[in-house]
């Protein structure tokens, strides 16, 4: 059936959004959307958003695990950092549905939301 979605997008882009659906998932994301490209070390955005180590551990392996964060390790620290191409896969998936076929939302709107 043509306009159909693969179910294996479907299924990631859920899992992805599931995997946001937290408020301190959410928190971290926009942490590290804000420290983007370098990202942050674990410590850091623990004290930043006032998360405990094993919970935020936790949600970081969550959050990487569906593809959403990057983890690099240089000497003893690892640095997180927020996965744009999957996160603009993830809104370009949603813009397609609301702004262009159905014509939900008009576009000028949610960019000047930003």
């Amino acid at each position: 059936m043509a306009g159909k979605e693969p179910t294996d997008d479907l299924s990631r882009f859920a899992d992805m959004l599931s995997a946001m659906g937290t408020e301190p998932r959410l928190r971290i994301m926009r942490l590290l959307l804000s420290a983007h490209p370098d990202g942050l070390v674990v410590g850091d955005i623990g004290t930043e958003l006032d998360i405990a180590s094993s919970t935020l551990s936790h949600h970081l392996e969550r959050l990487r695990t569906e593809g959403l964060v990057n983890v690099r390790r240089e000497g003893t620290y690892l640095w997180y950092s927020a996965n744009a191409g999957a996160l603009q896969d993830l809104l370009r998936f949603l813009y397609a549905e609301c702004c262009t076929r159905s014509r939900a939302c008009e576009p000028k709107k949610i960019l000047s939301a930003a």
